[in-house]
């Protein structure tokens, strides 16, 4: 058996969990610079707020309904999916990291065990511990484990907690299930099927196996017999470092200056190295880019990108950083009013297979080594960005944010305070 433990609104329930004046009013979370809603919670929902709705277009609902409205706040929402998976983890051998909201659950070999009370306590004890509403599904497969978890969302009875096995209950779920729904086939291929009849799951497993793999080839096939109950997708409980990391971020207004684009980029490079670190990884190459508000026609227009090839793979943050600053002042135009730029690391390689050449200071390498580990060690004990490079200036992105909760949990000043009467 596998579960699917899918946290339920999840950025909307994290702004909730510290405040409980937020419980059944609706709320909204917003993506960079305050753009779109990404985020809402049931009562947002009901109110017609749809994903991705600019916040402009909406703000007369918000504004009729008291709608809370967040900025992003991810070293938040971070904090408390670990904190979720660490309950998680007591009641599985392995635990797959699906997503920052859903985890998958590894109970083959679990025998002799109420697997429906199971999935109750689980969504319960998540609760208890970090007041994170979550749905569990377990069933025979990855894909229809998905299915049972939101009908947990779907049916308050259910406590929490849903278990699919009987094959009488599995196909009647599925004949009303909306193949767009489905995990693996998602709304860009269901015209597909809807174009010969097939609107549903169920619909979708009465298929023969020849004319699914004709239409999606071996994935759609996985998907086919994992909705038929036969486990096709592997667990993958291992950590799998990225091949490519990416940090960018929009501007809430254009740069137009080199030494404002210089601090940013510095910013987006020290994140990425950090990522690169947190994976044991090292970068050969990184692209710097940079380009204009596409939208603003009567704007003069460009997209500037410089490489950085390492001779040595590295996740050295003074050197990552220093290069891309060194990149930023060669593509950098004047007159042009730059609204987004990034960086992105390719050619990973994981840090134990870097091949050093016979001339290197192996020395000095240790002692960046050290240094890094030492600046890594410090952020993370008092907070991210506690030591950073001048070339940082603040270390703030320059991002809209004006409606962001506190960092209850990762920054000191923000813990909570509770005054005992």
């Amino acid at each position: 058996m596998f579960a699917l433990a899918d946290c339920n609104n999840f950025y909307a329930s994290c702004e909730r969990v510290f405040r409980p004046d937020l419980q059944r009013r609706p709320i909204i979370v917003l993506s960079s610079n305050d753009g779109c809603a990404v985020a809402r919670s049931n009562e947002a929902k009901a109110l017609g707020i749809k994903m991705g709705a600019p916040f402009f277009k909406i703000r007369d609902i918000v504004e009729k309904h008291n709608v809370a409205v967040f900025s992003g706040n991810m070293a938040l929402y971070g904090d408390m999916s670990q904190r979720v998976r660490w309950v998680l983890e007591e009641y599985a051998p392995s635990v797959e990291v699906y997503s920052i909201d859903e985890c998958f659950l590894d109970l083959r070999g679990m025998t002799n065990i109420d697997f429906d009370a199971y999935a109750k306590e689980i969504s319960a004890q998540c609760w208890r511990q970090t007041s994170i509403p979550v749905s569990v599904g377990i069933a025979p497969t990855k894909t229809l484990a998905k299915i049972a978890s939101k009908l947990c969302k779907q049916y308050p009875k259910l406590r929490g907690g849903c278990y699919m096995h009987r094959p009488q209950d599995i196909e009647k779920v599925l004949r009303k299930f909306p193949i767009e729904d489905v995990w693996g086939i998602g709304r860009r291929s269901a015209p597909k099927l809807h174009s010969i009849g097939v609107h549903t799951a169920y619909e979708f497993t009465q298929m023969s196996e020849k004319a699914v793999q004709s239409m999606f080839g071996i994935t759609g096939v996985r998907t086919w017999k994992e909705l038929r109950g036969v486990p096709c997708i592997e667990f993958e409980d291992g950590f799998e470092a990225k091949q490519s990391i990416c940090v960018s971020r929009s501007f809430s207004s254009e740069i137009y200056d080199v030494a404002e684009l210089q601090e940013q980029i510095a910013n987006f490079a020290s994140s990425m190295a950090e990522k690169l670190r947190k994976q044991r990884s090292v970068a050969a190459e990184m692209v710097v880019f940079a380009y204009t508000n596409r939208f603003k026609d009567s704007a003069p227009q460009t997209y500037s990108n410089g490489l950085v090839y390492f001779t040595t793979p590295t996740s050295d943050q003074r050197k990552i950083v220093a290069d891309a600053v060194r990149i930023t002042q060669r593509i950098f135009k004047n007159g042009y009013g730059y609204k987004k730029a990034g960086v992105i690391a390719t050619k990973i390689i994981a840090e134990a297979d870097v091949m050093h050449t016979l001339f290197e200071d192996t020395e000095a390498i240790e002692r960046e080594h050290k240094i890094t580990s030492a600046l890594d060690s410090i952020n993370a004990t008092f907070g991210k960005g506690t030591i950073k490079l001048a070339v940082q200036g603040s270390g703030k992105i320059k991002t809209s944010s004006d409606n962001q909760s506190p960092h209850y949990t990762t920054r000191w000043s923000d813990i909570p305070k509770v005054s005992v009467k």
